[in-house]
């Protein structure tokens, strides 16, 4: 099975278009354009997760003036999209029809293929506690990462093809409930992945 997007070019920075944040604040944040071929036969459903392996492990450092968040500091994965369901017949998803736009306290009905259940993203612990943001942050919402950090954020596009038509999922679930749920369902599995850095010594 392959997967790609028009929108980016494999291991290449994605356009800020398709991200949640820009060296000046808030931007588009459309999802990007996705397709996928040569699907397995038996293939009842699909799953798509977006995970950024690269996130900050230690907060107190995150958009910071008077200090770089070094490579070195340990990193853990933010979930920024987790979609389940998706229909056997879905083999493309067009760019910024699930997202377009930063909604405050989150989307809460994303668009998306028919029948496709979207769970929620790591905005939602992300953005827990503010008054204007927090909430409960469903389908795509794009890359953010810290301006001061000095490692440049890989976001990866999964694509699950699976052999249940539906997952046993909770209704506010994660990508997390997503993996657990698909143990012993994946047929194939396909990949992209773009980068990103708002660092400006990153980006030239």
């Amino acid at each position: 099975m392959r997967l790609w997007s028009d929108s980016f070019e494999n291991a290449k920075p994605i356009p800020a278009g398709f991200a949640m944040g820009q060296p000046d604040g808030f931007a588009a944040n459309r999802n990007p354009h996705l397709a996928w071929d040569g699907v397995p036969a038996g293939t009842k459903s699909f799953a798509l997760l977006c995970i950024d392996p690269d996130a900050p492990t230690v907060p107190e450092t995150v958009g910071r003036d008077d200090l770089q968040i070094p490579v070195e500091q340990p990193r853990g994965h933010f979930s920024h999209w987790a979609m389940a369901d998706i229909a056997p017949e879905v083999q493309e998803i067009a760019a910024g029809s699930c997202s377009n736009g930063v909604t405050a306290k989150g989307k809460q009905q994303p668009a998306g293929p028919a029948g496709a259940r979207q769970g929620l993203n790591d905005y939602t612990g992300w953005f827990a506690g503010d008054a204007q943001m927090g909430g409960d942050y469903y389908g795509y919402d794009g890359p953010y990462p810290p301006f001061n950090d000095l490692r440049v954020h890989r976001y990866f596009f999964r694509l699950f093809a699976l052999d249940v038509a539906k997952l046993d999922l909770p209704a506010r679930f994660t990508a997390g409930d997503v993996e657990r749920a698909m143990q012993g369902h994946v047929l194939a599995e396909a990949l992209v992945y773009g980068t990103y850095s708002l660092n400006a010594t990153l980006r030239g």
